[in-house]
């Protein structure tokens, strides 16, 4: 069996051995008091990195964004949003089952809007319509491949909410995907939204936790939310000193996930079959599409039957080129029947990129040849 190369999300990392003593050396106390010393400089640190007054610590990047939810809307209020954005897509529905909102969806490119897109888009005061409340925006964007907010498009987007009395928030997630690739300060992207969420479990390579800023009053209902979600936690710095050690010793390598993502780009471009969408890849998700011809759907059943895989049903393409992906040493996630995700991350080496690209480039030529044995 080949070394096993996992592509399948930033998610995937453990933490490096620097991170662990960190872990194992943090000072903690009772964060639901407010007696967690690492968590304590865990929030100001992040506060003082996205320009905002205040920060709260929290287990997940999903939570992050729905306590910002509820903290700044009404039940029954509206949110503007991408279509393919997390919020929307990931969250288990959590606006409207959380927090009693709508979600109006807008396709925008790459999962960037532009103002042209909202522009009208504000429902009047009338006792019949929701009232529109919120504008929420991923940087970078997950389903967009890895997609940079212009910042320029950003500062018109929210000059124009605030004008209209519309709150802004920012799922950051990847915000230092951005930061790195751009040179543009955390601070700079954060001073257009009136909250932001970042996430330390990926990219940046801690095992969990991510962090909400606002304004201190915004910050205080939230902390009240977390614990209403189920997110008070106690003696936690153990995570925070993670989050802490990533910020200072994982935001620049960020550059080398991008370089080994256009590895992995340039491979799918070199191969039959198969192509980049979107084509653009700016930090470090790759999206490859697979048409539905290549290899036959079932030569491609009868090879993984060959290869050990037991098919109870007819899997997707896409599906069928991630399992032969996996026989031969490297995962990858099926997003659609004819889509796969591609994460480089910080447990990847340059020499695993390099490899995993080789593996996309045989299995591609072998199945357009129409076989799915792969040396």
């Amino acid at each position: 069996m080949p070394e096993i190369i996992d592509l399948r999300s930033d998610t995937v990392t453990k933490p490096t051995p620097g991170m662990r003593a960190a872990m194992a050396a943090a000072e903690v106390g009772d964060d639901v008091f407010g007696d967690d010393p690492t968590v304590n400089r865990l929030q100001e640190r992040v506060a003082e990195l996205l320009g905002k007054e205040a920060a709260l610590y929290v287990p997940s990047g999903t939570m992050s964004n729905q306590i910002c939810l509820r903290a700044q809307t009404q039940p029954g209020d509206e949110i503007l949003c991408d279509l393919g954005c997390h919020i929307y897509n990931y969250e288990a529905g959590g606006p409207a089952v959380l927090s009693g909102l709508t979600c109006r969806t807008i396709e925008g490119r790459r999962g960037i809007l532009e103002l042209s897109q909202l522009t009208g888009l504000i429902r009047p005061d009338n006792e019949h319509l929701v009232r529109t409340r919120m504008v929420c925006l991923e940087n970078t964007h997950n389903r967009g491949g890895g997609s940079i907010y212009p910042l320029e498009t950003i500062a018109a987007i929210s000059s124009w909410a605030r004008a209209n009395g519309l709150i802004m928030h920012l799922d950051g997630a990847r915000l230092m995907n951005a930061v790195v690739a751009t040179g543009i300060p955390a601070k700079t992207w954060a001073s257009h939204f009136d909250s932001v969420s970042i996430c330390f479990s990926k990219g940046l390579g801690a095992p969990v936790g991510s962090a909400l800023a606002g304004t201190k009053e915004m910050v205080a209902r939230a902390r009240k939310i977390r614990k209403l979600f189920g997110g008070g936690m106690r003696q936690v710095g153990v995570l925070a000193a993670a989050a802490l050690y990533a910020l200072e010793n994982h935001v620049e390598r960020l550059r080398d996930d991008h370089a080994n993502a256009q590895l992995l780009a340039e491979a799918v471009k070199d191969s039959p079959g198969v192509s980049l969408h979107p084509a653009e890849v700016e930090t470090n998700i790759v999206y490859m599409r697979v048409e539905p011809r290549l290899g036959g759907a079932a030569a491609l059943t009868r090879a993984l039957q060959t290869n050990g895989v037991h098919v109870d049903h007819e899997p997707s393409v896409a599906q069928k080129v991630t399992r032969l992906l996996k026989e031969n040493g490297v995962l990858a996630y099926a997003t659609s029947p004819e889509s796969i995700r591609m994460v480089t991350h910080l447990d990847l080496s340059r020499k695993q990129a390099e490899q995993a690209a080789d593996t996309i480039r045989k299995v591609a030529r072998k199945l357009a040849g129409g076989t799915a044995a792969v040396a």
